[in-house]
């Protein structure tokens, strides 16, 4: 129920209050960035079995890797690419974290 809490938690709820904190005038496009950035989940697809419980997805799925990874910290160089990386390094360490719970 932890793991549960915790993983949805920072996926949903986290996310609304950082929009909400730092992003004042526009915190709902900040959400729904952060919303969209769980799209890189898509990539579960191409594992066999799709779905495996205790599997870590940080570096076994393509968007998950050490090398996508390196590309989002990139994009917060890049002022136009910032909030995009940020929602994706966001959603990479809640699934750490899931890998540890």
């Amino acid at each position: 129920m932890l793991k549960f809490t915790v993983h949805y938690g920072f996926h949903f709820l986290l996310p609304l209050l950082l929009s909400r904190l730092f992003f004042k005038k526009k915190w709902k496009i900040v959400y729904l960035i952060f919303l969209c950035s769980m799209l890189v989940d898509l990539d579960h697809l191409l594992a066999n079995p799709i779905f495996q419980k205790n599997r870590c997805s940080i570096n076994f799925h393509p968007l998950h890797s050490y090398f996508a990874i390196s590309i989002y910290f990139i994009g917060l160089l890049f002022k136009k690419t910032r909030i995009i990386a940020v929602a994706l390094l966001f959603h990479m360490l809640t699934d750490l974290i899931d890998c540890y719970l």
